[in-house]
């Protein structure tokens, strides 16, 4: 897989203070993310492949990492 997942031109990443928090900032929404899912989506610069972000991560959650990443692209929050 040699997509290299990025932030969509739309979508923000932000830190909340009051609820300390980062949030996935789209048109029309806002997303809490976990600080696993914020973990992540901090490594969406373009610059690594799924499989590299995966292997941030423990072995046995590289399949809900990619799902994860996936699941944002579809929402074109990711391109």
């Amino acid at each position: 897989m040699s997509w290299r997942p990025a932030l969509s031109r739309y979508a923000r990443l932000r830190h909340c203070p009051v609820r300390d928090s980062t949030l996935l900032v789209v048109p029309e929404r806002i997303v809490v993310l976990s600080t696993e899912a914020a973990a992540i989506v901090a490594l969406c610069d373009g610059t690594r492949t799924v499989p590299e972000i995966a292997t941030r991560f423990p072995p046995e959650g590289a399949d809900d990492v990619v799902g994860f990443l996936a699941d944002l692209k579809e929402h074109g929050w990711l391109r």
